[in-house]
């Protein structure tokens, strides 16, 4: 039986994306545009990915596998068993429900045959009232066959009186709170959806003449060649077949608020959000960390990748150097074999090397994208110095982490987020740095387009990770003990 992949063992530093999501239609053999799409939007989850296609004389057939993308939707032996013009795709994380999860069954997409002919889904995000519909649909004798949230949208579905399956699916999209991003199909319908929030990503591609493609990212339409028309709007599904685009806005109205983290570091650089350059937005986040907190040094290093269009940014704006203190092993991955306890003492080197002498004797200013456990960042300050830095100066390119995230990111407890409990002064000395700075929620909101700042009042994205501020009640973790955020907080 083919194993999964081992988490890596210096990955855990990092919030994670849970989930990607693509979809096409009208076009021959989509499975392999769907591998390509999934393959791009790899980034957004490594543990697993499925695929659904649908063929006029094979009907519904179904792959999931763990691991890569590229090992595992390449063979050709695979991609024939997936035959049709219409499909969608799922790579994934663990999600809230199935934390540690190894069983094949938790891994999209879902499929489900109802009294009109059967119907696959597959979701990013996060159900937050998840638990309780569990509970009533349970009760009411439905039987799950995995652990994920996702399958409660299936069971809602069968559930539903509406005599198509679009009308279903809204149905039971209006019972579900959270975030989320789905794209699911019938025998010729693809069909996509965001929750009314827009919390999550989701944009609309044309392929060729008649094709469309659904992805959680543009640059997902990029590996396919497909041109990119539009998002998907918060709170709007949209309806694919025979070449038609049709809108429905099925839930209702509320004010937008999108994940400022996409702009920081879940989506690929090279994507568009909200009509902005990933890239640009990420610059320009470094340029105003350069004016909140400049500081005297010699070398603005970035913690590759992520960190790299801040760190050019900020020596941009500051007029510092800018230089590759820190080389990444680009072939130290997830699928890495069973490191032995030796290896994995050898900690962050195994995946970052410093450039010796390029930072000898030089105050650096490293800068990353966000501190969670802080347990890598200090394994990297200690690699500088120990390669010669006189100082090291931490700036993150997004404020700090204090909350949990409940809409779809892996994100520790509490009580694990280093400036959940700990000050910034208490942060830096216990990184044991010369200086550390974020960018403050201000200057994060001016760096993603907002020029007035963050309005506390109707603030634009969801910031819960650095605020508290939640736009979606977590239903099912206050009915765990979570307390929200307080006035005095």
């Amino acid at each position: 039986m083919r194993q999964m992949p081992p988490a890596h063992p210096f990955d855990d530093d990092k919030l994670k994306e849970e989930c990607g999501v693509f979809g096409v239609v009208g076009v021959a053999d989509a499975a392999n545009f769907i591998a390509l799409g999934l393959h791009a939007l790899q980034h957004r989850g490594q543990e697993a990915g499925g695929i659904v296609t649908h063929d006029a004389d094979a009907g519904f057939q179904s792959a999931r596998r763990f691991g890569y993308v590229r090992d595992t939707f390449t063979s050709q032996k695979v991609m024939e068993t997936l035959p049709g013009p219409i499909g969608i795709g799922h790579v994934r994380y663990s999600t809230a429900g199935s934390k540690g999860s190894t069983a094949i069954r938790d891994v999209q997409p879902f499929f489900g045959e109802f009294s009109m002919g059967g119907a696959a889904i597959a979701h990013n995000g996060n159900i937050t009232n998840a638990d309780a519909l569990k509970r009533e649909l349970i009760d009411r004798g439905s039987i799950f066959q995995s652990s994920s949230d996702s399958e409660c949208i299936i069971h809602l579905m069968a559930r539903s009186l509406q005599r198509n399956i679009p009308e279903r699916m809204k149905d039971a999209l209006r019972r579900v709170e959270g975030a989320f991003s789905v794209v699911a199909m019938t025998r010729t319908k693809l069909i996509g959806v965001r929750d009314p929030r827009g919390v999550r990503p989701l944009v609309l591609g044309k392929v060729g003449d008649g094709g469309y493609a659904l992805s959680s990212e543009t640059c997902a339409l990029d590996i396919i060649g497909a041109d990119f028309v539009r998002e998907i709007e918060p709170g709007e599904m949209v309806v694919i077949s025979e070449g038609k685009v049709e809108s429905f806005h099925p839930f209702e109205r509320t004010a937008s608020r999108f994940c400022i983290f996409e702009h920081v570091y879940f989506s690929r650089p090279d994507s568009i959000l909200e009509g902005r350059s990933v890239y640009e937005t990420r610059r320009q986040i470094g340029v105003e960390l350069a004016r909140e907190a400049p500081v005297d040094a010699d070398l603005v290093c970035p913690v590759p990748d992520s960190g790299t269009p801040a760190a050019i940014g900020f020596a941009h704006e500051s007029g510092i150097p800018y230089g590759m203190g820190i080389i990444r092993n680009q072939y130290m991955g997830r699928t890495f074999i069973e490191p032995s306890e030796q290896i994995r003492n050898m900690g962050v080197r195994l995946k970052l090397n410093v450039n010796r002498a390029l930072i000898k004797n030089k105050r650096i200013i490293l800068v990353d994208d966000s501190v969670v456990r802080g347990t890598t960042s200090q394994k990297i300050k200690d690699m500088l110095l120990d390669a010669g830095a006189a100082e090291v100066h931490f700036r993150i390119a997004s404020p700090p982490t204090m909350w949990p995230c409940f809409y779809g990111v892996d994100t520790p407890d509490r009580d694990k987020l280093l400036a959940a409990n700990m000050t910034v002064d208490e942060m830096c000395k216990h990184l044991d740095v010369d200086s550390l700075q974020f960018i403050s929620i201000d200057g994060l909101y001016r760096a993603a387009g907002v020029a007035s700042g963050r309005d506390a009042a109707a603030p634009r994205y969801c910031d819960a990770c650095f605020t508290g501020d939640y736009p979606v009640k977590p239903t099912d973790m206050i009915a765990k003990g979570f307390e929200l955020k307080t006035v005095a907080e």
